[in-house]
């Protein structure tokens, strides 16, 4: 949903997911003066650095590699 609160459909507005080029321009505003942030991550680096957890790394030009 936009900045306004106005419902918008792909089909209908050219600036979707806005509803219009104001509400694009006042919505990259917000990100360029921190009103809006990526919040922290939910967990600590050094807690799965330190446990039992496995990670599993995919290749993504392997579609179909599905061993690793």
């Amino acid at each position: 949903m936009p900045i306004c609160k106005v419902e918008t459909d792909s089909a209908i507005h050219a600036d979707f997911p806005f509803c219009s080029e104001r509400c694009r321009e006042r919505d990259l505003g917000n990100w360029a003066s921190e009103k809006y942030v990526v919040s922290d991550p939910i967990f600590d680096e050094e807690e799965i650095n330190g446990s039992d957890r496995k990670t599993i790394v995919l290749d993504l030009d392997k579609p179909n590699d599905s061993e690793n």
